[in-house]
């Protein structure tokens, strides 16, 4: 399959063209009425957050470069994909297939969630299309019967080679040392790419790569190895697999709290990091003083966000009334489960009961628990010096992106409870109807 390059043709939001397919799998360009949609959804997703400059207009607002890249790691693009995979297994009514997956049609994040797997190439279909299916490559990827090599390669193709930037990074980059993301940013510039975010564009870039396994740590430094390399080391023919559970979050779009709104105050500004802080010189205090400085602060710093530690605003040990409203009110969480600390998981919960932005992550030595295995965690390797400086750079990519996603996609937050019992915040007007019956 052949994307078009109009689709990445820096131009206008309200020239670009739409992706559609042909018969033959290859990917021409029509429609222009959809994308022209599309690229405006996006704009507007992007400047929801960002403060409008004294005196500006919204038209010169809306003047920032279209994106040349999905908005959206590849592995994050892929929930339309795996679910239209699951219920139908190429092609789908798009209104059956939200329902089924309990999302909005109508939200903006739901719309940019399948543009995203569009300019990835993973599906065809605009987000007011009749139908969406998989493209030839985007069937590839789910298919189990191909080969492990098949299945890479497609990915590589999705994730990688039609994504214009990331393209350049990658033939920039492959074979050599992972360069800092200031290097990255000055190469972007310097072959011409308009991006506003390079920051964000990067991200995504490691992101991929790594979740393509084609990062490794090699003399000491984190390397970007050729996609060849990496399809030589799988075996070229089928081996049976254990399928990997899919959750899919399901969440009833007329329920009053299915989208939690941030009101604009102070906790705009906050991330509030739980993590299990220790005494002086504990061994928990020294993790969590490495984890904030060195991971943490510089993934959100991008985000405009202040990180807040529990032990900076109250009485060290105890859940006052102020870690209680941080865990609450804050924009975003950042929960650190290593040592697997009942403290955190205490807080865990609540934030997790409140249905606001969260990520998780923890380190390698210890087990994921089995209650929020299923929800994404970030496992970070600090066995040793060598084993955790090479990769510090892709660890803070890995935070900042499923920071973006938690904060952007209210809808997306992959906790157990609304996986799994999205009811739960029904209980207390159960128990309220059931007391006024009583009561009469």
């Amino acid at each position: 399959m052949t994307i078009s390059d109009d689709l990445w043709k820096e131009e206008p939001a309200s020239t670009d063209k739409s992706v559609e397919a042909t018969n033959n799998g290859s990917i021409q360009t029509s429609n222009n009425e959809d994308l022209e949609e599309e690229d405006g959804l996006e704009d507007e997703i992007d400047l929801e957050d960002e403060e409008s400059p004294e005196g500006s207009s919204r038209d010169r607002r809306r003047s920032r470069t279209p994106r040349t890249y999905p908005a959206s790691s590849f592995s994050d693009a892929l929930e339309i994909g795996t679910a239209i995979y699951e219920h139908a297994g190429a092609k789908i009514r798009r209104l059956t297939l939200l329902e089924k997956i309990g999302r909005s049609p109508t939200s903006s994040a739901t719309r940019q969630m399948i543009t995203n797997s569009g300019k990835y190439g993973i599906t065809k279909g605009s987000y007011s299309a009749e139908h969406l299916e998989l493209t030839p490559e985007g069937l590839t990827i789910f298919d189990e019967a191909k080969s492990p090599r098949e299945i890479l390669q497609a990915k590589f193709d999705l994730a990688i080679s039609k994504i214009p930037p990331f393209k350049k990074l990658y033939d920039e980059y492959a074979g050599k040392r992972l360069a800092a993301q200031e290097v990255m940013r000055d190469f972007l510039r310097e072959s011409q790419e308009r991006i506003d975010d390079f920051k964000e564009c990067i991200d995504f870039f490691i992101v991929n790569v790594k979740d393509l396994n084609l990062l490794r740590t090699i003399g000491g430094a984190e390397t970007l190895i050729q996609i060849e390399q990496a399809l030589e080391e799988l075996p070229s023919k089928y081996t049976e697999r254990n399928a990997q559970p899919v959750v899919i979050q399901r969440i009833d779009p007329e329920s009053p709290n299915a989208r939690t709104q941030l009101t604009t105050s102070v906790w705009d500004s906050i991330c509030f990091y739980i993590t299990p802080i220790g005494t002086e010189d504990s061994e928990e205090r020294k993790h969590s003083d490495l984890f904030l400085s060195s991971l943490v602060e510089p993934a959100v710093s991008e985000l405009n966000l202040r990180v807040v530690r529990a032990d900076k605003i109250g009485q060290q040990g105890l859940i006052t009334a102020q870690i209680i409203e941080h865990v609450k009110s804050s924009r975003l969480v950042i929960i650190d489960l290593s040592f697997l600390n009942p403290n955190v998981f205490y807080e865990m919960a609540l934030r997790h009961a409140c249905r606001m932005p969260v990520v998780h992550i923890i380190r390698k030595a210890d087990p994921i628990p089995f209650d929020v295995s299923q929800s994404r965690c970030i496992v970070i390797d600090n066995t040793d010096i060598y084993s955790f400086v090479p990769k510090i750079q892709t660890y803070q990519a890995e935070i900042a992106t499923q920071a973006r996603k938690a904060i952007e996609d209210p809808e997306h937050r992959g906790n157990p409870i609304t996986v799994f019992y999205p009811k739960f915040w029904n209980i207390d007007k159960s128990i309220s109807d059931n007391s006024n019956v009583e009561d009469s």
